[in-house]
């Protein structure tokens, strides 16, 4: 019924992609100056937003591949690229906080896609699917989804409680941490697509 393997992998793949602590003091940024009634409302907009672009991608990505003429190896080693410049962005605190805009919802763009739902998980979530074998690894898979989810929301909802415990300086010691595990299965996400096309060539 159940792969804690299958979950586990893929729910540690997410979290470190998805950077539920990272995306704390973005969102902190994004929705400043609200009531936190809206600021609570808007966490969870993002978090419906990403787990539907995802969710998308996870049930028909290969049919939107085939149609666009891209392989599942072209596709992960361009997102093996996207990750590494978003790690090495990581490591070096160089990354960009999208400016707050009252005019637009910042809970759809660019909380929910692409801040959240970015290539890193689409492609991380295609290859589960395409991988997982059975009811079993299909359900493990989109329990690990539903989680990831879950914890995002979580973060985001107490994120102001979450910034007083680890502050400012937790935030970066764990960016710099997901920046250097997220350098790491970006390089491997490119060999193992390189090694499919040579495999099929």
């Amino acid at each position: 019924m159940f792969d804690a393997a299958v979950f586990g992998s893929l729910f540690l793949t997410l979290f470190v992609i998805m950077d539920p602590p990272g995306v704390t003091p973005i969102f902190l940024a994004l929705t400043a100056g609200r009531p936190a009634k809206v600021q609570r409302r808007m966490a969870f907009q993002a978090v419906c937003v990403a787990f539907g672009v995802i969710a998308v991608f996870g049930l028909v990505g290969h049919q939107i591949l085939d149609y666009l003429h891209v392989s599942v190896p072209a596709l992960m080693i361009a997102g093996g690229l996207l990750l590494l410049l978003i790690a090495l962005d990581l490591l070096t605190g160089k990354t960009d906080e999208p400016k707050q805009t009252k005019d637009v919802n910042v809970a759809l763009v660019p909380l929910g896609m692409p801040l959240l739902a970015g290539p890193g998980a689409i492609v991380s979530v295609i290859l589960a699917v395409q991988d997982a074998e059975g009811f079993k690894g299909q359900f493990s898979v989109w329990a690990a989804i539903v989680a990831m989810h879950v914890v995002l929301w979580v973060v985001m909802r107490y994120s102001l409680v979450i910034i007083r415990v680890i502050k400012d300086g937790g935030v970066v010691l764990v960016t710099r941490l997901a920046g250097m595990m997220l350098s790491a299965i970006a390089v491997q996400q490119i060999i193992n697509g390189v090694t499919q096309v040579i495999q099929g060539s």
